[in-house]
């Protein structure tokens, strides 16, 4: 177990902090969504994201509590955990198959596990972000199945499968519906809707529907969901990592239907790749943080990481020194795969960039579960 060194002012962020500005009856105009108000919970969540920069940023791994390096489905394990003592402040999430019926998501972690960590997650006091890989519903295939034209237009009203798609959201709404604590409440989710939808690797994505087309497809999730009880959500928009501002807020839906301004920028495997990323990153963050002034919205690093993590002191020589220079509410590295050899994000017990992780994990500004205490009140 490791014990984490802070300052006193990083480790009271949360009750001196925030409390003060998250009273229940300050509601704005973005927080009131197809006439359903969101829950205090997911509106004190909205509250803290936009005020956590001020002491740091969170950490955040997706599919942390399910499976890991040499393990699947053990309970209150954590590759992370294992290496640092401590859960990640964020814990992702993806719900591909749910639309399917299935029991299992894409990655054959059961639905049910999943509701439960969300639990256990939000009882910790930390954030939940959820994505959806869906599959094709023109084809059947998976999310990646982009062979076909016109799937977008297809689930939009009037279009072919608009009808089974409406039943999908359903299922996904049913799910989300789920998330209660065992004091009855809801647990708030951060929902990542269409993203990476600047590339053409989804049916969703930029080759396939315009502009006008995607915004429909989201403002069609968001009011459906909306109507449907669903108030536990905020919305976040994640673009992959864009050069250019124009190509990042081309096809942003609105501030009434996004809460957290996000994207997700990858390195390639080969070590040499981390110059391209550092200029990649620093390029993104530079105009997220403008837009995120300009548009009131949280900002943060929805996805990243370096596959089999080849530098040793990855952590704080390169992913440390990018995004401390600004003001992200998280940063979330991808999944520890257990079914495919050196795919993975985050260190176990003995990888190469463990010793240094610790490091980071020591950092001040580096938020994990025992840091932040509590998102929602």
């Amino acid at each position: 177990m490791v014990q984490k060194i802070k300052s006193i002012t990083a480790g009271a962020l949360i009750i001196a902090g925030f409390v003060s500005c998250c009273t229940a009856k300050e509601v704005t105009d973005s927080e009131v969504k197809a006439g359903s108000l969101r829950t205090v919970e997911t509106q004190n969540l909205l509250k803290n994201l936009k005020s956590f920069p001020e002491n740091g940023f969170m950490f955040g791994h997706q599919d942390d509590t399910a499976y890991g390096i040499g393990w699947d489905g053990d309970q209150n394990r954590s590759d992370v955990k294992s290496v640092c003592g401590d859960y990640p402040a964020v814990c992702g999430w993806d719900l591909g198959h749910i639309e399917l019926g299935a029991d299992k998501n894409l990655d054959n972690i059961p639905f049910e596990r999943i509701r439960q960590d969300i639990i256990a997650q939000y009882l910790r006091g930390g954030l939940n972000t959820v994505s959806w890989h869906l599959n094709n519903p023109l084809t059947g295939g998976d999310a990646w199945d982009v062979k076909t034209a016109g799937v977008v237009t297809s689930v939009l009203p009037g279009g072919a499968k608009h009808d089974q798609f409406i039943g999908w959201l359903g299922k996904l709404a049913t799910f989300l519906n789920s998330l209660t604590a065992p004091d009855g409440k809801k647990v708030p989710v951060l929902f990542r809707p269409w993203h990476e939808h600047t590339g053409s690797w989804f049916w969703w994505g930029r080759s396939h529907c315009t502009p006008e087309q995607y915004k429909e497809l989201w403002k069609m999730t968001h009011d459906y969901l909306s109507s449907h009880g669903v108030n536990n959500l905020l919305y976040a928009y994640s673009p992959g990592g864009e050069d250019k501002v124009e190509d990042y807020i081309e096809r942003y839906p609105g501030d009434n239907y996004v809460d957290l301004l996000g994207f997700d920028c990858y390195p390639s495997a080969d070590v040499q790749g981390t110059d391209a990323y550092r200029k990649s990153m620093t390029t993104v963050l530079t105009y997220l943080t403008q837009l995120g002034k300009e548009h009131n919205k949280p900002i943060a690093v929805t996805e990243t990481g370096l596959e089999a993590l080849p530098i040793a002191d990855w952590w704080t020589e390169v992913l440390f020194p990018l995004v401390d220079k600004y003001p992200i509410s998280y940063v979330l590295v991808w999944r520890n795969a257990r079914e495919k050899p050196n795919h993975f994000y985050a260190p176990y017990p003995g990888q190469a960039s463990a010793k240094n992780f610790v490091e980071f994990y020591n950092y001040p500004k580096t938020k994990f579960c025992s840091d932040i205490k509590n998102l929602y009140k």
